[in-house]
C-alpha cells in the first residue's frame, strides 16, 4: 500500500489510528499492539501476499536467536550470531542478488546457467539490516528482554516497514513497551499530520514533476543537448531528494500518531559542503549502519592509514550494492568510496577550501554521480554524461534566436532547448525552485523541532494536504521501493 495513495490516506490511516486508540482506551493494551502488527503485516502484503511468510520467518528466527543468547549455554554466542548474519545474507543474497549473480558467473566462464527470476520482496533490504544490527546489538548485551509481540511491531512498523528510516531497537523497543504512549496525544497528532502533509506535497506535486523530465531523459530520449542533459540530472537529483524524504516525512509523520518517534533520516544533504557532510545529512539510518556495524568492526579509524582508506572505500562497495543488483549500484558506491579516501587525505595535510566552492564541488559530484545511480545501462549513463559535456550539441530557446542567431556560426542551435525530455519553459523554473527550497528554507526536521499549534500551522496543512489530495491524479511508487 502507497502513503501517497486514497486507500492509505482515508481507509487504512483512519481505521488502524481508531482501533488502535480504542483498544488502548480499554486498556487492552496486549490487543492494540496486536491490532498495530496485523494492520502493518496487512499494510506490508496488499501488494501481494506470498511477501508474508518471506517477513514473518525473517521475525521468527531473528527473535529467537536474539532471544537464545541470554537463555542457552549448549552453543556459544558466535556460533549463534554467526547463524544469523549467515541467515539474514542468505535470505537477502537469495532473493536479491543470485540472478546478478548468475549472469555474471555466465559472463565470466561462458557458461548458461538459467536465470531463477526471483520477485523481490517488499522491504528486504530495510527489514533485514535491521534484524542483523537487532542481533548484534543482542550479542554485545545491549539489548533488553522483550517478547515477542514487542519485537513483532519493532519490525513490521507499517511506517518504517518499507523504505525506512532503518530504526536501533533501542529507539523503538521502550516506546512499544511504555504505557505512556498508549494516550492520544493531540499534539502528537496535529504535528504528525503537519510532518504527513510536507511528505505527501514533496513526493506528489514536487518528485512526481522531476519524474517525467528524467525518465523521458534517461530512458526514453536517444540523444540529449547540453540543457536536455542538465535538466535530466538535476530533474532525478531533486526527484529522488524530494521522493525520499518525502516517504521519510511521511513515515516520521504517521508514526507520531501513535506516539512513536523514528529517527530522522534527512537533514538538508545538498547543503553538504563535503562528501562527508552529505553522508551525515543523507539517508541517516543507513549512514549509521554502515558506520556502526561494518566501518567500525572492520577498525574505523585506528587503524593504520592504508587500511583505513580500504575500510571506508570497501563500506561504501557495501552501501552501493546494498541499493541494488547492478553493477552501475557498484560503480556509484566506488565512486563515493574514493571520494572520501580523498577528503579524508585533504583533512588529514590540512588543507582548506572556500565554503562556496566546496559547495559548488561537492554538489556537482553527487550530482553527477546519480546519473549512474538512476541509469540502467552503462549507455544511459554515458548519454546523459555525454550530453552534460556538451557531447550531444547545444540548443538555445527560439526567443533568443533573433538577439544571439550569430552563434550558429559556432555550431549552437535554436529550437525547443529540452524537447527530448518533453520539457517546456517551465522545466528551470522548477529547477531553479527545488535549489531554492533546499538550500535556503529550512527543512521538515528543523520545523518540526519549532512547530506550534495553532491557526497558521493548522491552514497550512489543510493546504497541503488538500493541494496534494487533489493532485493524486497518477499514483507512482517510492523510488527506493526498488531497494
Amino acid at each position: 500500500m502507497l502513503f501517497n495513495s486514497y486507500e492509505f490516506i482515508f481507509l487504512f490511516l483512519p481505521i488502524l489510528f481508531f482501533g488502535y486508540f480504542f483498544l488502548t482506551s480499554k486498556r487492552l493494551i496486549i490487543a492494540s499492539k496486536v491490532w498495530l502488527v496485523l494492520g502493518s503485516l496487512f499494510f506490508y502484503s496488499w501488494w501481494n501476499v506470498a511477501y508474508l511468510p518471506i517477513i514473518l520467518s525473517s521475525m521468527l528466527i531473528n527473535f529467537a536467536v536474539g532471544n537464545s543468547f541470554s537463555s542457552t549455554k549448549k552453543v556459544s554466542k558466535k556460533t549463534l550470531l554467526s547463524f544469523g548474519i549467515v541467515f539474514n545474507i542468505a535470505l537477502l543474497g537469495y532473493f536479491k542478488y543470485a540472478d546478478f549473480f548468475i549472469e555474471n558467473f555466465n559472463g565470466i566462464f561462458g557458461f548458461n546457467v538459467p536465470l531463477l527470476h526471483i520477485a523481490l520482496p517488499l522491504a528486504i533490504s530495510f527489514f533485514t539490516f535491521q534484524q542483523i544490527a537487532y542481533l548484534v546489538d543482542s550479542y554485545r548485551g545491549e539489548t533488553q528482554e522483550y517478547d515477542f509481540l514487542n519485537y513483532a511491531l519493532f519490525v513490521s512498523f507499517f511506517p518504517q516497514l518499507i523504505a525506512g528510516p532503518i530504526v536501533h531497537h533501542k529507539e523503538m523497543m521502550p516506546q512499544f513497551a511504555s504505557h505512556w504512549n498508549k494516550v492520544k496525544n493531540y499534539r502528537n497528532i496535529a504535528l504528525g499530520l503537519f510532518i504527513f502533509s510536507i511528505g505527501l506535497f514533496k513526493k506528489v506535486v514536487i518528485a512526481d514533476t522531476f519524474a517525467v523530465w528524467a525518465t523521458n531523459g534517461f530512458d526514453t530520449a536517444s540523444t540529449l543537448s547540453l540543457f536536455e542533459a542538465w535538466a535530466t540530472s538535476l530533474s532525478y537529483t531533486f526527484q529522488l531528494y524530494f521522493d525520499f524524504s518525502g516517504y521519510t516525512d511521511m513515515a516520521i509523520g504517521a508514526a507520531l500518531l501513535f506516539n512513536i518517534k523514528l529517527p530522522i533520516n534527512f537533514n538538508s544533504p545538498y547543503k553538504a559542503t563535503n562528501i562527508q557532510d552529505f553522508w551525515r545529512r543523507w539517508h541517516i539510518t543507513l549512514s549509521r549502519f554502515l558506520r556502526d556495524y561494518i566501518y567500525i568492526p572492520l577498525g574505523g579509524n585506528k587503524v593504520a592509514a592504508l587500511r583505513n582508506y580500504f575500510n571506508l572505500f570497501s563500506v561504501f562497495l557495501v552501501g552501493g550494492l546494498w541499493h541494488g543488483a547492478s553493477w552501475m549500484f557498484v560503480i556509484w558506491g566506488a565512486l563515493h568510496g574514493g571520494a572520501i579516501v580523498l577528503h579524508r587525505i585533504w583533512q588529514q595535510l590540512g588543507l582548506k577550501m572556500n565554503t562556496l566552492l566546496a559547495w559548488f564541488i561537492t554538489f556537482n559530484f553527487i550530482n553527477i554521480t546519480w546519473v549512474f545511480f538512476r541509469a540502467k545501462e552503462m549507455e544511459d549513463a554515458l548519454k546523459v554524461l555525454g550530453g552534460m559535456f556538451g557531447m550531444g550539441g547545444v540548443v538555445l530557446p527560439n526567443v533568443l534566436a533573433s538577439k544571439l542567431s550569430f552563434l550558429q556560426n559556432y555550431g549552437i542551435e535554436f529550437g525547443g532547448f529540452v524537447e527530448n525530455i518533453q520539457g517546456d519553459y517551465f522545466t528551470p523554473v522548477w529547477i531553479f525552485a527545488a535549489f531554492i527550497l533546499v538550500l535556503v528554507f529550512k527543512n521538515s526536521m528543523q520545523k518540526r523541532e519549532s512547530f506550534t499549534m495553532n491557526k497558521k500551522t493548522a491552514l497550512f496543512t489543510a493546504f497541503l494536504l488538500s493541494f496534494s489530495v487533489l493532485s493524486l491524479t497518477k499514483v507512482s511508487e517510492f523510488l527506493y521501493f526498488n531497494f
